[in-house]
């Protein structure tokens, strides 16, 4: 009978458990959107998720040998507890305890960004890549840094949160407390927020037509959507400045960390290559320290994709 590890990663949208085999396969996946009521009914919910992915794969509880857990903000590895999460109300959980009330298998917790690195670095596009850093687009903006192998945790463990690195100084409030964070310009709800101020100057735009005249049915990806179907001049320069936020997030970690690779993840990495990928790689290339006498790192997407961070976390049980 082989092993099987739970993977989860906690979102600021939505919950997603898989479970893994030895290999680090991904055998099966559950999904529910996150609907925050307290911390015990969050982890019964969890765990939940848990046991849906594995019977999927039919595979009982009790065959489950570890789970573990990617989380969007600062954990307490050691003790197995939440401690803060910027887009979440989860403050000092101690998650792994209530866990326990729903399954015995060993629980283990980290940021949500070093799993989705670990994920690229094991089974993804990083395999071989010792300096990786894995960036995860989503509710909030986290990166996953590998330095020769290992995870640049700093002296709380809470090293990676680079969306949290002001790009527009004095620019759109973060729940941080800060303004003009990376996370506010190039996460979903960033591009989203963009998208709909583009809007509100060009009611020509074809995007009012996309979302019915209502701009609650805008998605983060509706700016792309519309600039690939009709060209439509607001879409294209929503876009065109999202790429231009991003490449700016991107070349500060290139310039800080020297790696050999970025990898990209998230819902808008899925955007056509010709739209964000090249635009992105070429503005990084512009901008990069070095970029006479040292060989370009390579910006790609994740390989798993959403998956990075699932089977991230099911490998902390593992390693």
């Amino acid at each position: 009978m082989g092993k099987y590890y739970i993977g989860i990663d906690v979102g600021g949208t939505n919950l997603k458990a898989g479970l893994v085999d030895e290999t680090g396969a991904l055998c099966a996946t559950a999904k529910t959107p996150l609907c925050w009521s307290c911390a015990e009914d969050f982890v019964k919910a969890l765990a939940e998720l848990c046991i849906s992915a594995a019977e999927k794969a039919k595979i009982g509880k009790e065959e489950i040998c570890a789970v573990g857990m990617g989380v969007p903000g600062e954990v307490d590895r050691e003790q197995g507890k939440i401690l803060y999460t910027c887009n979440i109300p989860l403050r000092n959980v101690p998650i792994a305890a209530l866990f326990h009330n729903y399954l015995d298998a060993p629980i283990y917790l980290d940021n949500d960004a070093n799993c989705a690195a670990l994920g690229e670095y094991y089974a993804g596009a990083g395999r071989g890549c010792k300096n990786l850093i894995v960036v995860t687009l989503g509710t909030g903006v986290g990166a996953g840094i590998l330095l020769g192998g290992k995870l640049l945790r700093g002296v709380n463990g809470d090293a990676g949160e680079v969306g949290h690195t002001v790009i527009v100084p004095d620019g759109y409030p973060c729940p941080c407390g800060r303004k003009g964070c990376w996370e506010q310009y190039s996460s979903a709800p960033a591009l989203k927020r963009l998208t709909v101020e583009a809007m509100e100057k060009h009611p020509e735009s074809a995007l009012w037509a996309h979302c019915q005249g209502d701009t609650g049915k805008i998605g983060g990806r509706s700016a792309f959507q519309v600039a690939r179907e009709c060209g439509d001049a607001a879409a294209v320069s929503v876009c065109e400045q999202y790429v231009s936020y991003l490449a700016l997030g991107i070349t500060n970690l290139v310039n800080i960390f020297q790696p050999e690779m970025v990898c990209i993840g998230g819902g808008v990495s899925n955007e056509e290559d010709s739209a964000l990928l090249f635009p992105l790689q070429r503005l990084v290339e512009q901008e990069r320290y070095g970029r006479d006498r040292r060989p370009a790192p390579r910006i790609v997407k994740a390989q798993l994709g959403n998956d990075a961070g699932i089977v991230g976390a099911a490998l902390l049980g593992m390693k």
